[in-house]
């Protein structure tokens, strides 16, 4: 090829360069000169700026900055950028000839001869306008959504990576977990799992879950900084990028304990209820059939008395001896009946339990085998408790006797005494003081299944002929005619613990205590004989009794004592009513609590129109033992 025609060629090249450069409207692409004069112009400059070529050509090219990027010089340090690096790229506002701004990727390129001279600048414009709109509405979106996690405090949400470290952390996860946020990022999550779960791969088994199946959720002990546990609702899903690849996960963990607790607490007072209303039925049914008996039982003694005097036969006499042991065997057994559905009358009296098991010990001691060691612990200063002696020896020995038929193959029994405080409500006991009896043995232990049915009557697991399944049964109704209970700690092979408590009878207000140390009681009747009778009762209970026959001298009496914390009046009275006589007592001293007794199963009704609101009811006739259990629950 000739040199015309290379020129020819090199010409036409430039030329459709030319063409297709100034045809171009998605980029403004110009030339400037060294000093900054647009020396070319194309129609994508035409179209973002606004300008025709004969109006910009030979302008500088500052005037497309805003006039702050001027003030600054941002346009002369522009060129000199491109001419000593070889290039300047940046993005910023621009302005149009109509004064409206767009955002621009700007790139510009010096222009060299091949002797290396600096002949101009290739200027390359975009506007990015809509991009850089997208952009802010995505990171400001972003930055809600930043605020919105980072302010949440009740569920702690992070993010891991693949393989579960920790990225980020919220004021939830802070206040849930105790962890800082520098203290967790870049460790692993597993720190927050129990010691059981990391050795058995829990929360790698959660990630793979979560990877696999698209999320995870489960509810389970997690741990704090401090080290205390929680019980957490965790879903854990998994975060894939655009073409499916997993970058992290999303974790959210929710501290559910009050929760958890709630629904225990619920479940356990709907168990004790059935419970309850299942030995209620029980009880209702074995005191009508042991009463029944008794009558049976009657004709039959009282006929073989009746016998004796005509039986002469000795032969005859010994079968009379045999029927009258089998009437008085059963004549114990409905005893025990009775006991269990707490019809048995009871002789209670304030005693110090210490005293009634030391008294009996010898007896005790018999009841087990010299294969078992019998050991007493008895806590010292125990208060006092309202029992009937006989039937609370009894219990003991039924407990120790089964104690010992659990251990055969010898072991230990311990009997001991204690007083704790009951914070809150427990099955039925009130909250308060009680003195606790306990036989625990190490032998066999109970099932649940057995435990739950132990103080049912006729209930057993001994051998026939080996026990008659009332044991538990007397007492499980004893100490629940004495105002307490009977608690039952077993489990197979770890022995079982049988325990009775009973509501301590010491006094809480040191303020209203007579000179002899005594709880100072106001008692109002206006019948003498339920006047000394009610007062005795207080008397039995360790009470200094004041006593009034009329609301008027029961005000007389709060008058002069100022210090009285406790009064007991009958609600159906002449002259002023008991429940006007309260509201009267209330407003001399109102910390005065008040115990009102009636016959009436409503005694507001009728023409009564006092309100009983904040005052204790008591229901006639009442025994010493629902006395104990009303004070007991006033605290």
């Amino acid at each position: 090829m000739t040199e015309p025609d290379k020129a020819a060629e090199v010409d036409a090249e430039l030329g459709r360069l030319r063409l297709f450069i100034s045809s171009v409207t998605d980029y403004a692409i110009y030339m400037l000169s060294p000093e900054g004069k647009v020396v070319s112009w194309n129609a994508g400059a035409e179209r973002f700026k606004g300008y025709k070529a004969e109006e910009i050509i030979g302008q500088h090219f500052s005037r497309f900055y805003s006039p702050e990027d001027q003030a600054t010089g941002l346009p002369a340090r522009a060129l000199k950028t491109a001419r000593d690096t070889g290039k300047f790229e940046a993005e910023g506002w621009r302005m149009r000839k109509d004064g409206t701004r767009f955002w621009a990727s700007v790139v510009i390129d010096p222009i060299r001869d091949a002797s290396g001279e600096l002949v101009g600048f290739a200027k390359i414009t975009r506007d990015i306008t809509e991009k850089r709109a997208a952009q802010e509405a995505l990171r400001e979106s972003e930055q809600r959504f930043r605020m919105l996690v980072q302010g949440v405090t009740d569920y702690a949400i992070y993010m891991l990576s693949p393989t579960g470290e920790i990225t980020n952390w919220n004021a939830g996860a802070r206040r849930i977990k105790g962890y800082e946020h520098d203290e967790v990022v870049g460790t692993h999550f597993s720190r927050f799992y129990t010691d059981e779960d990391r050795e058995n791969g829990l929360p790698q088994r959660a990630l793979k879950q979560a990877a696999e199946a698209g999320r995870f959720e489960a509810e389970g002990w997690r741990v704090r900084k401090d080290g205390t546990r929680f019980w957490a609702h965790v879903v854990i899903d998994p975060i894939r990028n655009d073409d499916g690849t997993l970058v992290g996960f999303a974790k959210i963990t929710r501290d559910i304990t009050e929760r958890r607790n709630a629904a225990a607490a619920l479940e356990e007072t709907r168990e004790a209820l059935f419970q309850a209303q299942k030995m209620e039925a029980i009880g209702q049914l074995t005191g009508g059939i042991a009463h029944d008996f008794n009558n049976l039982l009657a004709v039959v003694t009282s006929g073989i008395s009746m016998l004796r005097e005509r039986v002469r036969n000795p032969a005859d006499v010994r079968m009379l001896d045999a029927i009258d042991q089998a009437a008085n065997r059963g004549a114990q057994l409905t005893q025990q009946l009775l006991t269990f559905a707490r019809q048995q009358p009871m002789r209670q009296e304030a005693r110090d339990v210490n005293r009634v098991i030391n008294s009996f010990e010898a007896v005790l001691r018999r009841g087990s085998r010299n294969t078992i060691d019998f050991d007493v612990q008895l806590a010292e200063k125990l208060p006092q408790v309202m029992l009937d002696v006989t039937q609370f020896e009894t219990a003991l020995l039924n407990l120790v006797v089964n104690a010992r038929d659990a251990t055969p193959d010898g072991g230990r029994i311990t009997l001991s005494t204690q007083v704790v405080d009951l914070a809150e409500k427990r099955r039925t006991l009130a909250p308060g003081r009680y003195v606790v009896v306990s036989v625990q043995d190490t032998g066999e232990g109970m099932p649940p299944e057995v435990m739950a049915r132990a103080v049912e009557p006729f209930f057993t697991t001994k051998p026939v002929g080996k026990g008659t399944g009332l044991g538990l049964s007397q007492v499980y109704g004893m100490a629940q005619q004495s105002g307490g209970d009977l608690d039952i700690v077993s489990r197979p092979g770890k022995g079982t613990t049988m325990s009775m408590y009973f509501p301590a009878l010491a006094t809480t207000h040191e303020e209203s205590r007579g000179e002899d140390g005594a709880e100072k009681v106001l008692i109002v009747d206006d019948q003498p004989e339920v006047l000394e009778i009610t007062s005795e009762l207080f008397r039995t209970l360790g009470f200094e009794v004041l006593s009034a026959n009329s609301g008027e001298d029961a005000l007389e009496v709060l008058e002069r004592t100022p210090d009285l914390r406790l009064m007991l009046s009958d609600v159906v009275m002449p002259g002023m009513s008991g429940i006007q006589l309260a509201h009267k007592a209330q407003a001399i001293s109102p910390a005065l609590k008040v115990i009102l007794a009636s016959g009436y199963a409503n005694p507001a009704a009728g023409k009564e129109q006092d309100s009983m609101d904040g005052f204790h009811f008591l229901a006639k006739p009442y025994r010493m033992s629902d006395v104990v259990k009303m004070l007991r629950s006033m605290g």
